[in-house]
């Protein structure tokens, strides 16, 4: 930290107890009280100095202790006057980031103006001001600091200003392009030219490149509306929106002791990761500063990461933050959504209430700004965009990134015997229909509330199940819910008819191909020569795919014998109830597919064998042929 000498003299002071005495040999004439501590000083070098002085010891009268002053009002209290005193005199004393503002205000009250003597202590202390402290990022920083003790004197003077206008200037300033002298905070002396400087010589060495986060720890020390002040005067600088929301991120971190405790590896890895400050805030001082840092944030996507955003809302539910922060935070969250993890989601429920386990309300209102966002953002509705355009459109991919993270949650909350129907069917429901290429994760969930809520009845399970779209299903999941008997048999039955379709489906596919295959590998091996392997591969996969195949009819037949049973038990129930028509008992169950489907499906699926027959008799005809031919060439 710099420093500038004033005075010559030897320190001709002594103190003894809480007063101080000159020792110069001569009696004092005068006591100056500061406080509790009393100055016995002498009348002609104070008067000849401060013109305050002056006039008050004209004013004073001699009493039996001789003259006595008061000074209850001195910037710093007895420490700065003490100084003063020792200006005065012309004793040795240091200038210093640290004591030159309250020199410099003491200067002022006292009135130490060039009328009273030339190089009087406001000139020097202005002049330490401009050429030393101002161009110096330690130095400002640490006289900034200082005006907090005398603040209302500071801000007559505009101090305050002046500092974080200077420390704003060195922090938008590029540190890599004017290494010196911004890179003085804390690296290697260096040359204006930027080369390391070893006891004053260059050494040419360049120095390591800066990034934009270097005055991070710095401005941390500074007292919260001091930071505020110095936050804003960068942003009118215009520094990017990216720097200062890391810089609060690092501030809030160091003194929100509960922000620390969630974060990840990667961020505990950082070089700049807050460690811990030693000052612990009170809960409502924490909670002035989450809503502090929330009105200074940015309201911008992707600024600071989500966990740590949840971290400021789970702290801000914590302490009864403002709701309209609490809010604020909320949607922040939401324009991010598709970055968070299941375990951000997972907050406990902080209200009085405590209907349930996990905040599912909050949830939900996170998950209605995403949404909004997402239709201002530009994404697409759900009758514009089919099942193709769902798996490769980028557009997509933030809300079934979400779609598949509500999943996840709604699995987790499901236990829970205090959610209601509702809330569960809300949140589940909120999720477009397009967002979803598969609805397994939503099976899932929906499985887990029932077995945890086995008392609902009938009609609220086949509402419950409505949610999710049985065609959507893999078939991992179709054979699952095939045989779940938690489900209701209208959803079982709707289940069994579609993977009966999808492998009917499936099956009819498969064999297309396989008449793709042959027809070309027939082409193929009518112009490859006689050494050439193809006819073997080609044989062996043929035996793979039939072996697919025959595992395929093989799960046809099995649903088929389960259709079968299903049906006589619903004939059953329908003659009992007067009615015994398959007709009336479909219309029922909602099914939208004529048995036609059924039948037509099977009669592709002979044609497909029958292709498969003639293909084969045509190939065994092929090779013959082609038997011959070399047979003759022999």
């Amino acid at each position: 930290m710099a420093c500038m000498k004033l005075g010559s003299k030897t320190d001709a002071f002594q103190r003894q107890g809480q007063a101080w005495f000159c020792t110069t040999g001569l009696p004092s004439d005068i006591v100056v009280e500061v406080g509790e501590m009393s100055f016995h000083l002498h009348k002609f070098p104070l008067l000849s100095r401060s013109g305050v002085m002056e006039r008050l010891i004209a004013e004073a009268s001699e009493g039996e202790d001789g003259c006595i002053i008061k000074l209850s009002d001195v910037p710093g209290g007895a420490k700065t006057f003490e100084l003063v005193a020792k200006f005065c005199y012309g004793v040795k004393l240091e200038l210093t980031a640290a004591n030159v503002v309250q020199l410099r205000c003491a200067a002022e009250h006292l009135e130490m103006t060039e009328e009273h003597g030339e190089g009087n202590l406001i000139s020097q202390t202005e002049i330490f001001l401009n050429q030393v402290v101002l161009r110096n990022w330690k130095d400002s920083l640490k006289a900034l600091q200082s005006c907090e003790d005398i603040l209302p004197y500071t801000e007559e003077l505009q101090f305050p200003k002046n500092f974080i206008d200077s420390l704003a200037a060195k922090a938008c300033t590029d540190p890599n392009l004017f290494g010196w002298p911004v890179m003085e905070h804390g690296g290697p002396m260096q040359s204006p030219g930027g080369s390391v400087l070893w006891n004053g010589i260059s050494t040419g060495a360049r120095p390591k490149n800066s990034s934009s986060d270097w005055w991070y720890e710095d401005a941390s020390t500074l007292s919260l509306p001091l930071y505020k002040r110095l936050i804003s005067a960068m942003e009118s600088r215009g520094l990017k929106q990216e720097i200062i929301a890391g810089s609060l991120n690092f501030y809030a971190k160091k003194y929100i002791p509960g922000l620390n405790r969630r974060q990840g590896s990667s961020e505990s890895s950082n070089r700049l990761a807050p460690v811990g400050s030693g000052i612990s805030l009170s809960e409502e001082d924490q909670k002035l500063l989450i809503e502090e840092i929330d009105h200074l944030l940015p309201m911008q996507k992707g600024l600071v990461p989500t966990k740590f955003l949840f971290g400021l809302l789970r702290t801000a539910k914590i302490l009864r933050a403002n709701p309209s922060s609490i809010s604020n935070l909320e949607k922040r969250i939401g324009m991010q959504l598709d970055q968070a993890t299941l375990e951000d989601l997972l907050m406990p429920n902080f209200s009085y209430s405590m209907e349930t386990l996990y905040d599912v309300d909050c949830v939900q209102r996170i998950l209605d700004h995403f949404l909004v966002m997402d239709q201002v953002v530009g994404g697409a509705s759900p009758g514009s965009v089919d099942d193709a355009q769902l798996m490769g459109s980028p557009s997509l991919t933030p809300i079934t990134m979400v779609a598949k993270l509500i999943d996840g949650y709604l699995a987790e909350v499901a236990p829970d015997v205090n959610l209601k129907l509702p809330k569960f069917q809300s949140l589940a429901a909120a999720v477009p229909e397009y967002a979803r290429p598969l609805d397994d994760g939503l099976y899932r969930a929906i499985d887990i509330y029932l077995k945890s809520h086995p008392w609902l009845a009938e009609s609220d399970r086949e509402q419950l199940c409505r949610l999710m779209d049985c065609q959507k299903l893999s078939l991992e999941a179709c054979t699952h819910a095939a045989q779940n008997e938690r489900l209701p048999l209208r959803i079982i039955v709707q289940v069994l008819f579609f993977e009966q379709l999808q492998l009917r489906t499936s099956i009819a596919g498969c064999l297309l191909v396989s008449d793709n295959l042959d027809g070309s590998r027939q082409l193929r091996s009518g112009l490859m020569g006689p050494n050439d392997g193809g006819w073997t591969t080609a044989v062996r996969e043929n035996q793979v795919l039939k072996v697919g195949m025959d595992n395929m009819r093989t799960r046809v037949s099995e649903l088929e014998k389960e259709c079968s049973n299903m049906r006589q038990e619903i004939e059953k129930l329908g003659r009992v109830k007067g009615s015994s028509t398959w007709g009336s008992v479909s219309k029922k169950f909602g099914f939208k597919i004529k048995s036609q489907m059924c039948s037509a499906q099977e009669g592709s699926v002979s044609k497909q064998n029958n292709r498969s027959v003639q293909s084969e008799k045509s190939k065994d005809q092929h090779s013959g042929k082609h038997k011959k031919i070399l047979s003759s060439d022999e």
